[in-house]
């Protein structure tokens, strides 16, 4: 009798097929935990910033297990201090530091 029943009246096989969804589901999301950079289980240290050079700009900070969390508020040249010196970039890419007071001449 159970043999001649029809396939589509039995709400098991209804059941089995949310279990497979849910389990590519669960797949899909352990995947994409797997390679956030700042995965807990990972021991690597890492740094991602969020909306760079932007007011909202965000910058996580992970070390071992530690998270760091750094906003920025928007303004530039937060904090106390005096000028160093003054950096520059040359054509191919390297750049010269000069400290504050030395000879601002630059030899190529």
């Amino acid at each position: 009798m159970l043999l001649e029943e029809d396939e589509s009246l039995n709400p098991m096989l209804s059941v089995v097929n949310l279990v497979d969804v849910f389990l590519v589901v669960i797949a899909a999301l352990l995947i994409a935990i797997a390679q956030n950079p700042l995965n807990p289980f990972q021991m690597e240290d890492t740094v991602v910033i969020k909306n760079p050079g932007k007011e909202n700009m965000q910058m996580m900070i992970k070390k071992g297990k530690e998270i760091e969390k750094y906003e920025s508020n928007g303004k530039i040249g937060q904090g106390n201090g005096i000028k160093a010196g003054v950096a520059y970039r040359m054509e191919d890419g390297t750049m010269i530091y000069i400290p504050e007071g030395k000879s601002k001449e630059i030899v190529k």
